[in-house]
């Protein structure tokens, strides 16, 4: 699909800043670009680092590259940590988008994390800016959220929204256009990726990189037992005799893994209903709760989270497009949201 400059001016661009993936989204239309949020670097005779790879070739190379080249992770939990290399994800992905630059810097909403502080904000608007958007805006990502999954914002009501990401699980309720609490915890996709790199060298002996520990979770792992059934033959290095060896793994195994952290999630909605007020409460469990992220994924999730709150989970259809989509759509009803978006 090729983008008119026209309508870039006039639709404006969504912004879902991920730890492991960032999205872009037009205005009014269901098109979502994305790429890993990886940008790799090398150094040039001067020492300077040049970007070398963006996005999907530059986590290929995660793990797999010479000294001279440097893969870098630019964003952690929603929020930026290195300013340039965000900057050149942004490009890449606007370049992707326009197929050429445009006249003039289009409109763009991001999709920030409920409770960034100021410099974390002026980081976004920093790097988003240098990338050639120059009319910014954001919005708290579950109110993108209820958007992308068309849960009414301005009724008198309470939402829970909970987005497992990579770096953290954020769950939240909104009600009338807000978000009446939230809690953010560093509980997430690559906290099982953690626990099974860790696995694989305690129990098996054998070490493993974050990208093999991503596709052990992704092929075998589940929320609770019995979610998922089979075996993978993993591959890695001997950590005594440092030479290359496989093993079998068993899917029931890593489910064991994984479920501290499949608890660490859990204790966050937990702790989230226990502290909201109890019409709101009440609500909640009369309505259930809408889970996003690529956590959503992950089988059993939405069971495990469901029967131990005693709620009604949802799973929307693409859970990790909910944001960015939801931010494309309130850049289309902007005259009637009001005041939820913020310099």
């Amino acid at each position: 699909m090729r983008v008119t400059v026209s309508s870039l001016l006039t639709q404006g661009l969504a912004i879902d800043l991920g730890s492991a993936t960032t999205r872009v989204a037009l205005a009014g239309r269901s098109t979502v670009w994305r790429e890993p949020s990886v940008v790799a670097y090398r150094e040039d005779a001067e020492g300077e680092r040049r970007p070398f790879a963006v996005g999907t070739l530059a986590r290929a190379m995660l793990g797999r590259t010479s000294p001279a080249i440097q893969p870098v992770r630019p964003v952690r939990a929603g929020l930026v940590e290195d300013y340039q290399a965000t900057e050149e994800l942004l490009r890449f992905l606007l370049g992707r988008v326009q197929g050429r630059k445009p006249l003039v810097a289009p409109e763009a909403l991001i999709a920030l994390p409920v409770g960034v502080t100021e410099v974390e904000r002026r980081a976004a608007r920093e790097c988003t800016e240098r990338a050639g958007l120059k009319r910014l805006r954001f919005l708290d990502q579950p109110l993108a959220a209820a958007l992308g999954a068309s849960i009414p914002l301005a009724a008198p009501e309470g939402n829970m929204i909970i987005d497992v990401g990579a770096g953290s699980t954020q769950v939240s309720v909104i009600s009338l256009g807000g978000v009446v609490h939230t809690r953010r915890v560093p509980v997430a996709g690559e906290a099982m990726d953690a626990a099974l790199v860790r696995w694989m060298e305690t129990v098996h002996g054998l070490t493993i990189g974050p990208s093999t520990a991503e596709d052990l979770k992704l092929r075998l792992g589940g929320a609770v037992p019995g979610a998922r059934s089979g075996r993978m033959a993993v591959a890695g290095l001997d950590r005594q005799r440092r030479i290359p060896r496989r093993v079998v793994v068993e899917a029931a195994a890593v489910v064991e893994v994984l479920e501290p952290v499949v608890d660490g999630i859990v204790q966050a909605v937990s702790a989230t209903l226990g502290r909201i007020p109890p019409e709101l409460a009440a609500d909640v469990a009369g309505k259930g709760a809408l889970l996003i992220g690529g956590g959503a994924l992950l089988p059993g999730l939405d069971e495990a989270i469901g029967s131990r709150c005693q709620l009604a989970v949802f799973v929307p259809e693409d859970p990790l497009s909910t944001v960015v989509l939801g931010a494309a759509r309130a850049l289309t009803l902007a005259d009637d949201l009001g005041g939820i978006f913020s310099e």
